[in-house]
């Protein structure tokens, strides 16, 4: 009985931790509405080890929880900048962003990316 309790207190723990890669990070992501905040947060989470999105529209950042070991945080921001939304490091093709919505067109950032 005192195997079975050290089992499940120390080791089956210890052979879990270390496993998950999950990291957090926020960036800028341009965006105006609600319409963005669900394109922004389903463009993010279309990529494999991108586990949660959440885009704040008063503040502009997006958060994201993903698996480190499988993303890579420019294709993150190169794949939000496809659906039409610049972010701090992208920026959206301007055909893509005329595509968008009326009420989704956004003060874009004036910077050369």
């Amino acid at each position: 009985m005192k195997t079975l309790l050290l089992l499940f207190t120390f080791i089956i723990p210890s052979l879990t931790f270390g496993l998950s890669a999950a990291e957090k990070t926020e960036f800028k992501v341009y965006g105006a509405c609600g319409m963005c905040e669900a394109r922004i947060e389903k463009a993010a989470k279309s990529m494999d080890g991108v586990n949660a999105a959440d885009w704040n529209q008063e503040t502009k950042m997006l958060s994201i929880e993903y698996d480190a070991d499988k993303v890579n945080l420019d294709d993150v921001h190169k794949t939000i900048a496809e659906a039409g939304h610049d972010t701090e490091k992208v920026s959206a093709k301007d055909e893509v962003y005329e595509g968008l919505p009326a009420c989704c067109h956004y003060e874009r950032p004036d910077s050369d990316k």
